[in-house]
Parts: C-alpha cells; sequence; structure tokens
C-alpha cells in the first residue's frame, strides 16, 4: 500500500495541483488506515481492502474520539485514493464507493459587526515600520477578503497599485483578480513606500509582508496578529483572520452586491458555498425584525 500511497500522492500534486497542505493531510489520513489494516486484519496490499475494512476502521476512529470533522477529512480521503486506484485499474473494484460522508453540524460564519471591524483596522497605532505594516494587512485582509495562506503567498509582482487590484492564488492553485478598495491601497501604498524598505534583508524575497527580520510572515504570525489586535481595542469574542473574510462577503452582501461577484472574489469553485452568506444575512434580519417588530 505505501507504494500505491506514493502514486497516488504524486498524482495530487502534478496532474491536480492540490496545496502541499492538503497533501500532508491525506498522507496523514491513509497512513493511518494502513497501519490499523496491518495491525488489526494483517492487510498489507490496497487489492485485499473490502468495505468492511473501511467501516471498521471508521467506528475505531469515531471510537477514539476523533472529530466529526475531522473523520470526514478520513473519508474523503479513502474514497479519492480508492477512486485513483480502480481509474488506473490498480484495483477491480472501488470498496470505498459507498462510503458514506459524515454529516457535519451546520455552523454559520461569524462576521464582524462594522463597528467592530472599524476598532479592529484603527487598533495598529503610530509609524513604526510594524504598525504601518499591520495596517496595511489588516486593510487588505478585510478589502479583499483574503485566505490567510493567499496573504502569506502575496507577491510583490501580484499587486498593480495603479489599477488597485491584486492577484490571489487560492485552492488548488487557481488565481483570480480581487479590487483593492481606496482604505486599504492607501495604507499598502504607505507600508510598500515607507515600511517594507526598513524591513527588507539580504535574504527578503518578493512577499509583500515582511517579519522583523525581513522573511516572509507566517500563518501561525498573522494568526497571533490578528487576534493580539482584536484583545487590544476590548473585542468580546476572539479574532481570527478568517472572520475577516466572512466579514467582508457578509458586509457585501448586505450592501446589496450580486452573490455570483462574491463567489469571484472569494474564489468558490461553487456558489452553494457562497450561499452560506445569504444565510448569514437572514439570521440578521431576523435579529432585527425580533428586537423592533411590536410582536417580533
Amino acid at each position: 500500500m505505501d507504494e500505491s500511497l506514493e502514486i497516488f500522492l504524486l498524482y495530487l500534486a502534478t496532474e491536480r495541483g492540490l496545496s502541499t497542505n492538503y497533501q500532508l493531510s491525506t498522507r496523514a489520513s491513509l497512513e493511518r488506515f494502513f497501519f490499523w489494516a496491518q495491525v488489526t486484519a494483517g492487510i498489507t496490499q490496497a487489492r485485499d481492502v473490502n468495505q468492511k475494512h473501511l467501516h471498521d476502521f471508521l467506528s475505531s476512529e469515531k471510537r477514539r474520539g476523533l472529530a466529526t470533522t475531522s473523520l470526514k477529512l478520513e473519508v474523503v480521503a479513502l474514497r479519492i485514493f480508492f477512486r485513483f486506484l480502480c481509474a488506473r485499474n490498480m484495483l477491480p473494484s472501488d470498496p470505498a464507493e459507498k462510503l458514506p460522508l459524515p454529516k457535519l453540524p451546520y455552523a454559520l460564519p461569524e462576521p464582524l459587526s462594522l463597528a467592530s471591524i472599524d476598532k479592529l483596522l484603527l487598533a495598529p497605532q503610530g509609524q513604526t515600520p510594524l504598525a504601518i505594516r499591520d495596517r496595511a494587512l489588516l486593510e487588505l485582509l478585510y478589502a479583499c477578503g483574503l485566505r490567510i495562506s493567499e496573504l502569506c503567498n502575496a507577491r510583490l509582482e501580484h499587486i498593480d497599485l495603479k489599477e488597485a487590484i491584486i492577484r490571489a492564488t487560492g485552492k488548488g492553485n487557481k488565481t483570480r483578480l480581487v479590487p483593492i478598495g481606496q482604505a486599504a491601497l492607501k495604507a499598502i501604498e504607505e507600508y510598500l513606500a515607507c515600511a517594507r524598505p526598513q524591513l527588507v534583508s539580504p535574504k527578503s524575497g518578493a512577499a509583500i509582508f515582511l517579519s522583523i527580520r525581513g522573511h516572509s510572515l507566517t500563518p501561525a504570525r498573522i494568526w497571533q496578529l490578528v487576534s493580539s489586535y482584536g484583545k487590544k481595542v476590548g473585542l468580546e469574542k476572539a479574532i481570527h483572520p478568517h472572520q475577516l473574510r466572512h466579514s467582508f462577503a457578509t458586509h457585501l452582501l448586505s450592501g446589496g452586491a450580486d452573490l455570483r461577484i462574491i463567489q469571484e472574489m472569494l474564489g468558490h469553485a461553487s456558489i452553494a458555498t457562497t450561499q452560506i452568506y445569504t444565510h448569514v444575512d437572514q439570521s440578521q434580519l431576523k435579529a432585527v425584525h425580533q428586537k423592533f417588530h411590536p410582536r417580533g
């Protein structure tokens, strides 16, 4: 099974163009199954796996307390792995074909209010290089609805200040052009002109946002920055970068933007993913109705 796994991961990387993180997650899920199959059933070849083995493995994962979201990732990994082997005629039939996906609890994203957004964007005070950088970083996250990975991977050649657009590379290496609002554009121009030159080191690459040592900012550091600024301005709940993406979409929808346009700017492959924001908007409408209607 180890050999078939390597062939499969090579396919994910070269033909599907999926991210390194996705490949690592899929590898981890499949290696857990391989270990279980060998220890529990003495199976070392993918062709010896049947549907009962897969169900027994997932049941054991559930018993050990694996969260539903993690269990779903394991089911997806098993399904695409065995589907791949069948497509390459490495298996006579697909034992994972009818493997059901666990149902996840429905959770609406939590956008920030406009007042909270204003507080957060004003949190980095002063004219130090890091304060200027952080203002630009927060403004760009909210103005463009970028994923944290897209912000980390943003390079100087991806941004066009004259046209006020940024080229973001999202899931599956799909690129899109996103407009930059005036407030964010002003913050980015100040950062690139006044702060970034002071952060650049001989080893700096073309990443837009740099650390104090001149390295590209990591997702963990950006998460830490957003969270700390949320606490600094007294926001009640812990803030994370993805909430700025949720807020970007929700506020556009509330302002009357077309859902298809929001889908394009978020980089969603399916309109169904973007439609979650219609539910957020409806929940806000219900809250207003209950608060202000005489019989709400």
